[in-house]
């Protein structure tokens, strides 16, 4: 005999059950809209050409019969290729993945950007959510800048402690960094010293002849090479480096580790929409979470924790320009950047 409670309990599922087959239906209406499609073409700086490419794998996995061509650049060389498309009348870029907020602005500015809110939208972590009030972009990836440093050729009292400790001689030939003209991330960060100590900050920084790659990623390949002791590099990068038993660590800065949220966007004049929407819900989905932990990037979904030697937010000072700042502060750091520095 089934008494009162199991009853309710089984009316309670039932409507559960309910409320939950339209979306349900939806993603799978959507899927097979997607597989008409065919195919999608990614645009994508978030990660490293390794990761970019391990992320369109797993979503053909997920949804068989969909390709997803990956071409993964720095974000403004990303940026200038989809300008290129777009002055040439051109539909090439499905779904954009800058580290360049500023992108966004202006896209959506020009009206260039397809309104999509993604069924997983609501199931990402608190900070990521509500992210762009009109809905035409939404964070698809999330990382850290910190110090990187060569564990084999540094003692624990050596080790700078915070990002003006850099600018000591000591470390003269001996630091790493990425170019803001290529990088997003490095564009972000300069913009988030100069905030923080001025252009001066820079002007000591060129005394200590860093070496310049473009790629924020191309600091790890300079301290693995033993071209440097020291960087302004990413978290996850360096970690995944130290996991394929690289001699090479991560500080997080006293003054503050730099948080980037990176957006993706749908273009509005896609030839392939239902395919775009589907992989904008994958890129808020459990799956790309976890292929973002695995290598070392910070996870947008709750449900997936980080590996072990990554420090949890609640451990250590973030820091992070608004947007709007980042959006008028990059293009004119990159000019002052090629003054002092060149390139």
């Amino acid at each position: 005999m089934i008494d009162r409670r199991s009853l309710l309990g089984l009316a309670v599922a039932a409507v559960a059950t309910t409320l939950a087959a339209p979306a349900l239906a939806d993603l799978a209406k959507l899927y097979e809209a997607a597989k008409k499609d065919g195919e999608l073409t990614w645009y994508v700086a978030h990660y490293t050409t390794q990761q970019a490419e391990e992320t369109g794998r797993a979503f053909e996995k997920k949804y068989p019969g969909i390709k997803v061509n990956v071409v993964r650049t720095t974000a403004q060389v990303a940026y200038q290729r989809l300008n290129q498309d777009i002055s040439a009348g051109v539909a090439k870029c499905d779904v954009f993945s800058s580290t360049d907020i500023g992108h966004y602005i202006e896209l959506k500015k020009k009206g260039l950007l397809m309104a999509y809110k993604p069924e997983n939208a609501d199931k990402v972590a608190e900070p990521f959510r509500n992210f762009e009030p009109d809905g035409v972009y939404y964070p698809t990836a999330a990382g850290l800048i910190v110090i990187g440093y060569r564990t084999d050729r540094l003692k624990p009292e050596e080790l700078p402690k915070n990002w003006t400790d850099l600018l000591d001689p000591k470390w003269r030939n001996k630091v790493a960094t990425g170019h803001p003209a290529f990088s997003g991330y490095v564009g972000t960060w300069v913009v988030t010293m100069e905030k923080l100590y001025g252009w001066s900050f820079f002007e000591k920084l060129e005394k200590n002849r860093p070496q310049i790659g473009r790629s924020i990623n191309d600091t790890v390949t300079m301290l693995n090479a033993g071209e440097r002791l020291v960087s302004f590099g990413p978290t996850a990068t360096t970690l995944e480096s130290a996991d394929r038993g690289n001699p090479v660590g991560v500080i997080y800065p006293t003054d503050g580790s730099l948080l980037m949220i990176s957006p993706s966007a749908i273009m509005k004049n896609t030839a392939k929409p239902n395919a775009a929407k589907l992989f904008m819900e994958f890129l808020m989905d459990v799956e790309h979470a976890q292929v973002a932990v695995k290598n070392r990037q910070e996870s947008l979904r709750p449900e997936v924790k980080p590996l072990p030697g990554a420090k949890p937010f609640t451990e250590f000072k973030v820091i992070r320009p608004t947007d709007a700042e980042v959006s008028a502060g990059i293009p004119k750091v990159i000019e002052k950047w090629r003054d002092l520095f060149g390139g």
